[in-house]
């Protein structure tokens, strides 16, 4: 059998040649091995020792910028320093100012409009699973093109079964590992199911999270519902959107916000099923095990709430939004 031998100097003459068709998304990336940014898709890797890699030892945080704004940068900064400091990771070297890094990174890449990719790995040192091999974590920074959810499913609503995978034990629910092998399964069961989403479920039957996003429900005393938070990670949309829901108790649209365990049977019997996150900021359920949320059609509660994500994207405070000028 014959099995090409590459070196470096034929990736440097032939960059062309190792071009994927999906490397069209890639726009740049920062990382501490290359201690720069790169632009050359061929050249954004990371390295195989990193713990990272195959330990899924290391920690993340995916976020958007809209129009040059920065959505809740501190907010996923806050999440990634709890997930590093649960996970017992050093601080990276740039970290004091990893917000220049992110800036940068984004302003290399071109796009005022992208998706922000953090990742801590653990680093470099051996190939076992001892973390004291690894003597300093790697950063990186990676910028993409953002890729939102086609109106059609805001205006429709979208389907949901439950999930057979089991619930993330303990502390690990909430760390932003990359350890995200039970999430992958979780998608994998929506896209050969047909759906778009699954819901996981604890041990003892309450609902609990999808693969990447976070649940509410509006029962039918027009309150908002999510599940606690202990077995959960929360997602900073999830954060925000219960902050900016306390307009909507204001205005009568909902009577309370809050948290408690609930299950399937809650969700059947729900006025509106609404999914968060990153990309989806507040989407639609209608349809959850067959069984049709609020007669298939969208609530008042989910327009109301995705409006003011998206006003929120646009003209939020100081705090929300974090601006780079190209």
């Amino acid at each position: 059998m014959l099995v090409p031998h590459i070196t470096l100097k034929d990736i440097v003459n032939d960059p062309d040649k190792f071009i994927k068709p999906y490397h069209s998304d890639y726009l740049a990336m920062y990382s501490t091995f290359l201690k720069g940014i790169v632009r050359d898709p061929v050249l954004m890797t990371v390295p195989i020792d990193d713990h990272m890699v195959h330990r899924g030892d290391g920690v993340f945080e995916v976020f958007k910028c809209i129009n040059g704004n920065i959505y809740q940068l501190e907010a996923h900064l806050k999440r990634l320093e709890n997930s590093r400091v649960l996970a017992f990771i050093r601080e990276p070297d740039e970290y004091p100012d990893i917000r220049g890094f992110i800036i940068e990174t984004i302003k290399a890449g071109g796009s005022p409009t992208c998706m922000i990719r953090l990742f801590i790995g653990r680093g470099p040192g051996s190939m076992t699973a001892n973390p004291y091999d690894c003597k300093k974590s790697y950063l990186y920074i990676f910028i993409s093109m953002f890729h939102p959810c086609p109106e059609e499913m805001y205006e429709k609503g979208v389907s949901v079964i439950t999930s057979k995978i089991p619930l993330k034990p303990g502390v690990f629910a909430n760390i932003k590992s990359l350890n995200y092998l039970p999430n992958v399964m979780m998608a994998r069961e929506a896209q050969d199911a047909g759906v778009k989403f699954v819901l996981s479920l604890d041990e003892d039957g309450y609902v609990a999270e999808g693969s990447t996003e976070n649940i509410g429900i509006v029962d039918r005393d027009d309150g908002l519902i999510f599940p606690g938070l202990d077995r959960i990670l929360e997602g900073t949309t999830l954060a925000r959107a219960v902050w900016l829901a306390k307009k909507l108790v204001s205005e009568g649209l909902l009577t309370d916000i809050r948290f408690e365990p609930f299950k399937p049977d809650a969700v059947y019997k729900a006025k509106e099923m609404i999914f968060f996150g990153t990309t989806l900021d507040a989407l639609p359920g209608v349809l959850y095990n067959g069984h049709e949320i609020g007669g298939k059609k969208i609530g008042p509660v989910a327009k109301r709430l995705l409006s003011l994500i998206r006003e929120d994207i646009k003209h939020g405070d100081a705090d929300i939004l974090t601006r780079v000028d190209f």
